[in-house]
């Protein structure tokens, strides 16, 4: 069953459709909520409860859902995740094959580069992701 994504206005919220994209492992509404957040919302719509396994969901649905459409907004995600509590600790716990992941989004995004964001942007951004 299709789960119904509604845009979320608190981290309350917020948390409770993460942990049920997460629990299915839906990446395509996972997408649908991606999509419909203002990415600068997202460090405080995430608060203190980035996972591994949140960014990992986060970063493969960017990846399969939204990049073909809207590049400009999966850098931006990237960009406001990256500001998000946690962040360096749940960099720093990823395996191997996360990481490889995470850098294969990376050079999407220097392939479909658009007007929103430069590859020199996309460099520094790399740097933050410790790639």
């Amino acid at each position: 069953e299709k789960l119904h994504i509604s845009e979320p206005s608190n981290a309350y919220d917020f948390g409770q459709i993460i942990n049920a994209v997460n629990t299915n492992k839906d990446k395509a509404a996972c997408a649908d909520l991606l999509t419909i957040t203002d990415p600068k919302n997202l460090p405080m719509l995430l608060s203190n409860k980035l996972e591994g396994e949140i960014l990992v969901i986060f970063i493969q649905s960017l990846e399969y859902y939204v990049l073909g459409k809207d590049p400009g907004l999966v850098y931006q995600h990237l960009f406001y995740l990256s500001k998000a509590e946690r962040f360096k600790v749940v960099l720093a716990l990823l395996s191997k094959n996360e990481k490889e992941q995470v850098q294969q989004l990376f050079d999407l995004l220097s392939e479909n580069q658009n007007h929103q964001y430069s590859l020199e942007d996309l460099e520094s951004l790399k740097k933050v992701y410790e790639l």
